[in-house]
């Protein structure tokens, strides 16, 4: 058997990281190099840059209710973006050393059988960032091009301000060009580091199929040494969970809050603007991409919940009647296995499809108090 990689399973979210300037070279973290310079750049002038100029511009738009709704969404999501980059440059030694862990011998597959356990989880993740990497691509198309179908006389991509007349050439196709840029690289941010939060559940879900495995197939060989050595396992999965879950706590507590306004926003403003327009469809496919967003986290959250509440049960799968003393060990193990593995953001909300519904519940509420305030 070929041995199996982890990393190999993740390459194209790390190489599109590397692109970005977010996931420095092998295992090493940020240094005094060109690869820093250059993310510096990019996070500063066209991440930052642009939500300063969003920002600002709110300040004009106060009085403005349609047009500051038609901000606020877009910047909640491009802050969001600023603190998941902070984030992931802020643990980046972390996660090196997480993916060190994923190359040892305990969290590697044993056979085929354990590779072909943990394959369908891998094709659910590829297959739902698939689909987010494709709406907020598409989602970034419209927004670069809806000026321009929609033949609007010098009106920019988003609502900002600058220190300069943008309705004058050559200011108004610079600055487009620069929010354009911007924008495709804060969906990039957006969606491969979410998509990495995603792995990093989703191979804790595969590591507790692997010990589930593990602990029904303690008869094979020295039942001891493999019942001593699947509670080293369940350690070290919890210790990649507390190190995995402290790293996108925050995250995830942003991430909640802005999705539900973000989709009530969105949902609001469909209801103003022109159907079928570029700018219409661009509502449509944002909407889309946050749904999936929020989806992406709470499904391998809640399955890291399902899989790790089957440990117990694997246990008693074993053949272990006819050994007293790896019987005393296995009762043990599995009073202490019986609370399941739950990620969350700061222990408030928990990932599980019950809070992907409460979410979307709370955007319709945001929606409906927008529509009536309008009304």
């Amino acid at each position: 058997m070929n041995r199996f990689e982890w990393q190999s399973a993740v390459n194209l979210n790390i190489l599109t990281l590397k692109i970005i300037g977010l996931w420095p070279q092998g295992d090493e973290t940020y240094k005094k190099n060109i690869y820093t310079f250059y993310s510096a750049t990019i996070l500063i002038v066209f991440v930052c840059g642009h939500n300063f100029f969003q920002t600002v511009n709110i300040i004009f738009i106060l009085d403005d209710f349609e047009s500051f709704t038609a901000t606020i969404f877009v910047t909640l999501s491009c802050i969001g973006s600023v603190l998941k980059a902070y984030s992931l440059i802020q643990n980046m030694d972390t996660l090196k050393g997480l993916f060190v862990t994923l190359r040892s011998e305990m969290f590697l597959p044993k056979n085929q059988q354990q590779i072909n356990l943990i394959q369908p989880g891998i094709k659910v993740w590829k297959i739902i960032c698939i689909a987010l990497n494709f709406m907020g691509g598409n989602c970034a198309l419209f927004w670069s091009t809806y000026p321009i179908l929609d033949k609007a006389d010098y009106r920019l991509p988003f609502l900002a301000w600058y220190p300069f007349p943008t309705t004058v050439s050559p200011n108004y196709e610079l600055t487009y060009l620069y929010q354009v840029v911007c924008i495709w690289f804060i969906v990039m941010f957006n969606a491969n580091i979410d998509s990495l939060i995603a792995a990093l559940n989703m191979i804790i879900g595969a590591q507790c199929d692997i010990l589930c495995d593990n602990l029904r197939n303690l008869n094979t060989g020295n039942m001891e040494e493999n019942f001593e050595y699947c509670v080293e396992h369940h350690k070290a999965i919890l210790e990649f969970c507390k190190k995995g879950n402290d790293f996108y706590t925050w995250i995830l507590l942003f991430q909640f809050f802005t999705s539900a306004v973000s989709l009530g926003f969105s949902m609001f403003l469909l209801t103003r603007v022109a159907a079928f327009t570029s700018e219409f469809f661009s509502f449509i496919v944002y909407s889309n991409a946050v749904i999936i967003e929020i989806f992406l986290y709470c499904w391998f959250g809640n399955e890291v919940e399902i899989k790790s509440s089957n440990i117990p049960y694997s246990v008693f799968q074993a053949d272990w009647v006819d050994s007293t003393k790896v019987h005393r060990k296995i009762v043990f193990f599995t009073m202490r296995t019986q609370r399941s593995i739950r990620l969350s953001a700061l222990n408030l909300f928990f990932l599980s499809l019950e809070t992907f519904k409460t979410i979307l519940r709370t955007a319709w509420s945001y929606f409906a108090v927008l529509n009536q305030v309008n009304t």
